[in-house]
């Protein structure tokens, strides 16, 4: 009941049944629901690893309302949609837990979802929509709904327009990211595998050898015997490490050398799980180079990037907004990875007007400097265009009499 309760303080009078819908029906054949990845693939450690250097790493990229106008990007200042986006999406939740969530749901299910919230026309809050399975249903116009499963027997049918829908694999079927079916002989290798170093630590400490009398004992006898041998000569206290007995029995040891996956093998199953999640074990152990952090930042972070900055404008915006040119981007300082020597070579970026002196400080983790939002230019660099006297060009760059008659005026 909890569970009903808070979602239906979140989608209010959307939980109620809609009806006259029906199933989508998709031109490749396959049926269009989602169900998350079966046989908790999570608690298996190399795929909370890959999947947690995603998350984490994604969940810092920053949400921005920007507005294009005449081809320039302009930053909207003072924004409701990019301070709930960016700072607390839900009573939940920071900014970081939202993106977290999302992009671990997406790598683990193939599909995320996410829903917006407003009042009087003002976004509130987004909150990620947790759901066992999910259904994507149409009505007589040909309208998407998608109805969404909840653990506790909950469901809501809420327009697809009004959910951000994240797809990964996304290939046959024509509204959903496919299964993670291939990845689940790995994980099964890699499951019998730690399960068979537990049995070796296992085997190492039992039958280890088989005491033969001769002659026949009750049964009481042969165990008193046994006893006795192990106590005197399969204990630590065996110092000598040899055993000794008379012509009554022979002891017969059992060579047990249980089979072993090498490390080799073991590593190569790792990064197949990491191969396939798009990151490697240096990132995933934070030990990389600035080569490497730019290369998984292009191939994992920036596509999720783009694929959350298109959706998110989607569904946040009408079109008529988006008529004007509002977006909102996610991006990254992607520059705060670089090494030291790179971040001097940015340097000669501020006197060129590419850089503004504070976004140079943000890279060097500086607070920012008064008047440091404005781009600065060095004198002797020009639009190609311009069309000044030359001997003022040389005045500038110092070349001529003009530069000292001009210095000693200033003076």
């Amino acid at each position: 009941m909890e569970q009903r309760n808070w979602l239906q303080r979140i989608f209010g009078n959307l939980f109620a049944r809609r009806t006259g819908l029906s199933q989508v029906k998709v031109m490749a054949g396959y049926t269009p629901i989602f169900t998350p990845w079966g046989e908790r693939p999570y608690e298996a450690d190399v795929v909370r690893a890959a999947v947690d250097a995603i998350a984490r790493n994604a969940a810092k990229l920053r949400a921005k309302h920007v507005r294009r106008v005449n081809g320039e990007i302009v930053h909207v200042k003072n924004s409701d949609i990019e301070r709930v986006l960016s700072l607390r999406p839900n009573p939940k939740m920071s900014a970081y837990d939202l993106l977290y969530k999302l992009v671990t749901t997406l790598m683990m299910d193939n599909n995320a979802w996410a829903y917006p919230v407003w009042e009087g026309g003002r976004l509130v809050a987004v909150y990620p929509v947790n759901c066992v399975s999910a259904e994507l249903l149409e009505d007589s116009a040909g309208t998407l709904y998608v109805k969404f499963y909840f653990m506790e027997g909950g469901t809501v049918v809420l327009p697809y327009s009004d959910v951000i829908h994240l797809r990964r694999h996304y290939y046959n079927n024509d509204l959903l990211g496919e299964p993670n079916r291939p990845i689940n002989a790995t994980l099964s290798a890699i499951h019998t595998t730690n399960e068979g170093l537990a049995q070796a630590v296992k085997t190492s400490t039992a039958l280890r050898g088989i005491l033969k009398f001769q002659g026949m004992l009750k049964e009481s006898d042969m165990e008193a015997q046994r006893q006795r041998f192990v106590k005197e000569y399969l204990t630590v206290s065996n110092s000598g490490g040899i055993a000794a007995t008379d012509a009554k029995a022979d002891y017969i040891p059992l060579n047990t050398e249980p089979k072993m996956v090498n490390a080799a093998q073991m590593k190569e199953l790792r990064d197949a799980v990491f191969r396939y999640f798009g990151v490697n074990e240096n990132i995933v152990m934070g030990n990389y180079t600035e080569d490497q952090w730019t290369a998984f930042y292009e191939s994992t972070i920036e596509p999720l990037a783009v694929q959350m900055s298109l959706e998110f404008t989607s569904k946040i915006f009408s079109d008529r907004e988006i008529g004007h040119g509002n977006e909102i981007i996610f991006e990254a300082n992607r520059l705060q990875y670089a090494s030291v020597s790179t971040k001097l070579g940015l340097v000669q970026l501020v006197d060129r007007g590419i850089m503004t002196p504070n976004q140079l400080a943000e890279v060097f983790n500086l607070p920012p400097v008064p008047g440091g939002d404005v781009p600065i230019r060095r004198l002797d660099t020009r639009p190609v265009d311009e069309t000044d006297d030359l001997d003022d060009l040389e005045a500038v760059e110092g070349g001529g009499d003009n530069a000292t008659t001009e210095t000693q005026g200033e003076g």
